[in-house]
């Protein structure tokens, strides 16, 4: 199957050079381009895009509230966000995977691992590392001005089994499927129907949210938070 790509960025010269690269990959194409993020959600549904590489800083409507809008519009369910930042300690990162982003690279990443990247959230899995990803989330989740939990996530946790709980917090560690059924003694398909009975219970799109959520709710204790 070809992944149906739209760049959105507002530097021409950036998106030339990625939609030549999106373009040499033979599982891909460029359905679309946009230089703002209006354009963008105004362009995702016609294009039919599957994945939207989005810079999180444009004019006119920025990366965070173009995901906003795309992750609340029901026609446009299947759609993956994957957001472009200048500095992968950007905080902005995190609200744009609260806003329904599948995942972030930074722009100077190899070309190789952007079209993976591109691979990775077409397939439904989120592109979040135990790296820096889990150690930006813990950062800004500890700083003083990020919201007071949603009522709903504390609810939702509720409904795990405490099976499901451990799978929750190896997801937000940024462990696969394969992976936390190695840590957990299970079969990957068993740890793959957790992760989607998980997803259910707490109404997440996909493994990115479930991540906000897991530190959110305080099932997850950021990483170096003592």
């Amino acid at each position: 199957m070809t992944i149906r790509v739209l760049l959105a960025d507002d530097q021409t010269l950036v998106r030339a050079a990625f939609a030549m690269l999106v373009a040499s990959a033979p599982d891909m194409e460029v359905v679309a381009q946009a230089g703002t993020g209006r354009e963008a959600v105004e362009l995702t549904g016609s294009a039919r895009a599957d994945v939207v590489v989005m810079d999180i800083r444009m004019p006119d409507l920025d990366g965070i509230e173009a995901t906003r809008l795309l992750a609340a519009d029901e026609d446009l369910a299947g759609v993956k966000v994957l957001m472009l930042t200048t500095y992968d300690t950007d905080e902005h990162v995190v609200e744009a995977l609260r806003a329904g982003a599948s995942g972030f690279l930074v722009k100077d990443t190899r070309p190789a691992e952007l079209l993976d990247a591109i691979r990775t959230v077409a397939a439904g899995d989120a592109l979040l590392s135990p790296g820096p990803t889990a150690r930006l989330i813990s950062r800004v989740l500890r700083a003083p001005e990020i919201p007071a939990p949603h009522d709903a996530h504390h609810a939702s946790l509720t409904a795990l089994s405490d099976r499901e709980r451990q799978v929750l917090a190896l997801v937000a560690r940024g462990l696969n499927n394969t992976e936390i059924a190695d840590t957990l003694g299970l079969s990957p398909l068993t740890a793959k129907t957790h992760v989607s009975r998980i997803m259910g219970k707490v109404a997440a799109r996909d493994r990115a949210q479930l991540v906000i959520v897991a530190y959110e709710s305080g099932l997850v204790a950021p990483l170096n938070s003592a």
